[in-house]
C-alpha cells in the first residue's frame, strides 16, 4: 500500500510543510491531469524529494533510508539476487543476526517480503528509500558480476613480441604508457578463452537474442537483448578487448588483423543441450570495435504457427491460403517482429517431398532439410533479383524471397506467382493493409498486386507473463478510466464477446472490464520484471473480391483497412487486447509495440 492522496494532504498540511494557497493548487492541478499529489508538488518543487521521502516513511511508520550515502557489503548485497532487486527495487543492505533490512520503494509489498523472508529464513526489516538510491545500489551488482571474472581477467597477459606477430598498440588504464599485444596468442590464451566462453555460455542460458559488446573510453559494456529488450549483464576492463575480438574473429574465421573495416562472420556452439548459431557484425567505432553477436537456435525452430501466437481464426485463413498452388503470401513488419519465423515456419508446412522448394536469403538463418538455400552477396551481384530470375529456370513450386527491397524483386515476385509458383516473402510496412499501396509505390502494377496476393500477415513480438509468478487482479476505477482514455471501449467489448472470451451477460461494458480478472508478473528469479519468453500479435488480411477492387482502384491503405474490418479481420492492437484479456501478457506490453 502507498500513501494516498488525502493521508499525504492531511499531513502536508498539519505539519506546515506547505502553504494552503500552494496545496489547494496543486489538488486542483492532480485533478485536472490525472496526476498523484505527490507528482504535482515535485513537479512544482513545493518540497524537496528528500523531505516527502521522510514524510511518506513517516506516514507508513517504517525507516527511511538514502542508499545514495550508505557503503553496502556485498555479501549482503547479494542475498536477494540482482533479477529480483530490479523488478521489486528491493536492496539488501544490513544484516544483524536473523534480522535483513530491505531497503524499498514499497515497503508495504507484503507478498514480497513474505517471499524473500521464506527463502533465506531471515526476518526481514522493511525500509523506504527512493529511486536515486535503488539506480546506485543496482550499480553494485555489476561490481560483484565484474568480481566473479575478476579472476580470469587478472590472468590475462601482456605478450612479448616475436617475430611475426600481429600487435595492436594500446593504452593501459594506468597512465600513458603504450603496450604492445600479440592478436593472436591473446586470443588463444586461457583466461581469455574462459571470459568469451562465460559470456556465450550465460547468452544461452538466459535465452539472449542478441549479444552487444560496447567498447567505451575505460570499460567494455556487455549487454544481452532477452525478450526484445537490452540489458547490461556485465562491464569488463578495456584491457582485455582486443584478446575478446581476436578470439571472437577467430571463432568467425575473420581477419584478426583487420580493424578498419565492418566484418561479417558465423560460428556454431552443440552441446548435449543445444544447438546454436551466432553470426557475427564487427564494426570499427570511435573506443574500438563494437561486436553483435545474433543468436540463432537451432534446437528449437519447429514450431508450429499456433505456438508462435496465431489464433483460431487466423490459423484457418492461412491453412486455406498456402495451400493454393500459385500467389504471394507476404509477412510485414518492423526489423525484429519475427517475420523470418513465421516464414520459416510457413515453410516447414509447406515442405513435402512432392514440392520442390527455393530459398533466396540475406543471410541464411535456419538450415531446412529437402529445400534448396542460396545466400545472397551483393559484392558478386547476387542479388534477390538476379537469383530470383536465376531461380525461375530451376523449376521451382515454392519460393521464398528473404525481402522484397525494389521494384525489380517486387516485379520478378509477382510474376512468378503470375505464372504457377507460391512465393513467401517480408516487407518493411507497418500494417497489413499499407503493404498493398506500397508494392504499387515499388512500380507493381495495382491490378497485378490485385490478382496475385493472397495474404498479408502483419506482425509485432510481445513478451509473455512469466508463468512461475503470475498473478490475477481487476480493474480498479482508475485503471478502468486510464484503459479507456487509450481503447474504444464498445469495440474492444464487442471483440471480446465476438471471440467468446466472455459468456457471462453483464448489464453495461463499463461492468463487464470491472469483472475481468486480468494477469501480470510479479517478478522472480526466473524472468526479468514479470516477463519470460515471446509470443506474436498478428492481422491477417485475406485478399478477396472487394479488397482486389479497392486495389485495382489505388485505395489508400486507411481504406483497405476498413474494408478488411469489416470483413471480419481482427488488428494487431485487437488481437493484443484479447491476449491482455486472456493473462498471456499485459496492457502496457501491447501499448509498447503497437503504439504507433
Amino acid at each position: 500500500m502507498q500513501v494516498e492522496d488525502n493521508q499525504l494532504k492531511l499531513f502536508l498540511s498539519d505539519f506546515g510543510l506547505i502553504s494552503k494557497n500552494d496545496l489547494k493548487l496543486a489538488l486542483s492541478e492532480s485533478l485536472k491531469k490525472n496526476l498523484s499529489l505527490e507528482e504535482v508538488v515535485l513537479k512544482k518543487k513545493l518540497i524537496s524529494k528528500e523531505k516527502l521521502n521522510k514524510l511518506k516513511a513517516y506516514i507508513l511508520g517504517i525507516p527511511f533510508v538514502n542508499l545514495k550515502e550508505s557503503d553496502i557489503d556485498p555479501e549482503i548485497l547479494k542475498i536477494i539476487s540482482e533479477p529480483v532487486s530490479r523488478q521489486y527495487k528491493a536492496i539488501a543492505f544490513d544484516k544483524q543476526g536473523l534480522q535483513l533490512k530491505v531497503a524499498m520503494l514499497d515497503p508495504n509489498d507484503l507478498q514480497f517480503i513474505d517471499f524473500i523472508s521464506k527463502k533465506t529464513g531471515l526476518k526481514i526489516i522493511p525500509c523506504l528509500t527512493d529511486e536515486e538510491g535503488i539506480k546506485k545500489a543496482l550499480k553494485l551488482f555489476q561490481k560483484s558480476l565484474k568480481a566473479e571474472f575478476g579472476e580470469m581477467v587478472g590472468d590475462v597477459d601482456i605478450f612479448k613480441k616475436e617475430e611475426g606477430d600481429e600487435r595492436l598498440v594500446i593504452k593501459s588504464e594506468e597512465g600513458n604508457e603504450e603496450v604492445q599485444i600479440d592478436l593472436k596468442k591473446a586470443a588463444e590464451d586461457l583466461p581469455v578463452i574462459k571470459i568469451v566462453d562465460t559470456l556465450l555460455k550465460h547468452a544461452i542460458l538466459q535465452g539472449a537474442s542478441d549479444i552487444h559488446i560496447e567498447p567505451e573510453e575505460k570499460d567494455v559494456v556487455v549487454r544481452y537483448r532477452i525478450d526484445g529488450i537490452l540489458h547490461d549483464a556485465m562491464t569488463l576492463p578495456k584491457v582485455i578487448l582486443p584478446g575478446i575480438v581476436a578470439r571472437i574473429k577467430i571463432l568467425s574465421n575473420l581477419k584478426i588483423d583487420e580493424h578498419r573495416l565492418p566484418q561479417d562472420g558465423r560460428f556454431k556452439i552443440e552441446s548435449s543441450d543445444y544447438r546454436v548459431a551466432f553470426r557475427v557484425s564487427i564494426i570499427p567505432v570511435f573506443d574500438g570495435e563494437k561486436i553483435v553477436m545474433r543468436l540463432l537456435n537451432e534446437s528449437s525452430n519447429n514450431l508450429t504457427l499456433k505456438q508462435i501466437g496465431f489464433r483460431k481464426k487466423d490459423l484457418e485463413i492461412i491453412n486455406n491460403e498456402i495451400k493454393k498452388p500459385n500467389g504471394m503470401i507476404l509477412v510485414v513488419g518492423p526489423t525484429g517482429s519475427g517475420k523470418t519465423t513465421t516464414l520459416y515456419t510457413i515453410s516447414a508446412i509447406l515442405n513435402t517431398p512432392d514440392v520442390n522448394m527455393s530459398t533466396l536469403e540475406d543471410p541464411i538463418e535456419y538450415r531446412m532439410p529437402r529445400v534448396n538455400q542460396s545466400q545472397i552477396n551483393s559484392k558478386i551481384n547476387f542479388t534477390f533479383a538476379s537469383g530470383l530470375r536465376a531461380l525461375l529456370r530451376q523449376d521451382p513450386d515454392i519460393i521464398m524471397v528473404g525481402e522484397i527491397r525494389d521494384r525489380e524483386t517486387a516485379e520478378l515476385a509477382v510474376h512468378a506467382a503470375l505464372t504457377g509458383h507460391l512465393v513467401l516473402s517480408t516487407l518493411h510496412t507497418n500494417s497489413a493493409a499499407g503493404t498493398l499501396p506500397r508494392l504499387t509505390e515499388m512500380g507493381v502494377e495495382s491490378f497485378l498486386v490485385a490478382s496475385t496476393t493472397n495474404i498479408i500477415i502483419s506482425q509485432r513480438l510481445i513478451r509473455k507473463i512469466c508463468a512461475n509468478c503470475k498473478e490475477e487482479y481487476k480493474f480498479d476505477e482508475s485503471s478502468y478510466n486510464s484503459f479507456s482514455k487509450n481503447f474504444d471501449i464498445d469495440i474492444m467489448s464487442e471483440i471480446i464477446r465476438k471471440n467468446k472470451i466472455v459468456e457471462k451477460n453483464y448489464k453495461n461494458n463499463k461492468e463487464m472490464w470491472l469483472d475481468l480478472k486480468f494477469a501480470r508478473g510479479k517478478g522472480c528469479e526466473k524472468c526479468r520484471n514479470g516477463y519470460s519468453g515471446r509470443s506474436g500479435v498478428f492481422e491477417v488480411l485475406q485478399v478477396n473480391d472487394k479488397i482486389k477492387k479497392l486495389i485495382n482502384d489505388s485505395a489508400p491503405g486507411e481504406k483497405i483497412e476498413e474494408a478488411s474490418k469489416i470483413n471480419g479481420m481482427t488488428t494487431m492492437l485487437e488481437d493484443g487486447v484479447i491476449k491482455f484479456v486472456q493473462g498471456i501478457t499485459t496492457i502496457e506490453e501491447i501499448m509498447r509495440v503497437t503504439k504507433e
